[in-house]
């Protein structure tokens, strides 16, 4: 069965009953204000609170289009970036966006070196022991791509002995481990994957349904097609550190903009679609 775009989408908003395979992608400072006139030196904190006021240091890898992507004269665009740009106009926050490796921002979370992360990143009970997630802003899943002319892969027991591409550090490079016999090889994006298989040097990729038919059906990747049903039903979150204050700050803005219009516009903005009802917890 081959998965079309809209069809994906609109599944996702009346809910997933089939598993799918798809995968999925600091510290506050304090800034001392120099005295004026003999005035006593106040100090401004940049850590965000329940008031809205600061900032936020927000990791991503703009390698994930349609949620996070460099647009030719750099500017970062995509689904994630005006999510996290809405949740700071809503709760009063400036967004600061740094551009890192995937498979770098869950050790940069816990360095401290960044505030908060937006980058399809799946909520997954492993990540949950190092990192905390707002409340899901995305349901998504897995899926399996092929060359457009495989009749012989149409699902996971198809990949077993096969040569599978995939992006470091996802669900989807998880999911690869496991299957029987398997080539796997890793890739910095997931357009890089792809590449791989569109090139022939793959049998498939396992990656997040969603960053796959885009690729596929805006031409930027061409001769290629997903194939199966969803193996899995995932939802994406933003991270930040353990134990965070801004997780509250977080979903009450999310809430916020679900409840006001703001995140159904933004979704149909990047899918033509309304948007699935998402639970508090993905868990």
């Amino acid at each position: 069965m081959t998965i079309k775009r809209s069809s994906f989408l609109r599944n996702m908003a009346f809910g997933l009953s089939a598993s799918f395979v798809l995968a999925a992608c600091g510290g506050a400072g304090t800034e001392t204000a120099e005295p004026t006139d003999g005035e006593p030196i106040a100090e401004e904190t940049t850590e965000a609170t329940e008031g809205g006021a600061g900032a936020l240091t927000v990791a991503t890898e703009p390698a994930f289009p349609p949620f996070e992507f460099q647009a030719e004269d750099g500017e970062l665009q995509g689904f994630d970036i005006d999510l996290m740009n809405a949740i700071g106009e809503t709760a009063g926050l400036e967004i600061q966006f740094e551009s890192l490796p995937f498979d770098g921002i869950i050790p940069a979370l816990q360095a401290g070196t960044v505030d908060a992360a937006i980058s399809g990143m799946t909520i997954t009970e492993e990540r949950l022991e190092t990192v905390d997630f707002s409340r899901p802003y995305i349901k998504a899943g897995l899926a399996i791509a092929v060359k457009e002319e495989d009749t012989d892969i149409n699902g996971l027991a198809d990949l077993e002995d096969k040569r599978i591409a995939v992006q470091i550090g996802t669900t989807g490079a998880d999911q690869a481990a496991e299957v029987p016999g398997a080539e796997v090889s890793t890739f910095d994006s997931a357009p890089l994957a792809l590449q791989e298989l569109s090139n022939g040097n793959v049998d498939a990729v396992i990656n997040d349904a969603p960053v796959t038919l885009d690729a596929i059906e805006s031409g930027n990747i061409e001769g290629l097609k997903v194939v199966g049903e969803l193996l899995t039903t995932e939802f994406y979150g933003i991270a930040l550190p353990k134990d965070s204050e801004n997780v509250e700050v977080i979903n009450d803005a999310l809430m916020t903009m679900m409840e006001d219009g703001t995140y159904a516009e933004i979704y149909q903005k990047w899918f033509g679609d309304e948007p699935p009802e998402l639970p508090e917890s993905a868990f």
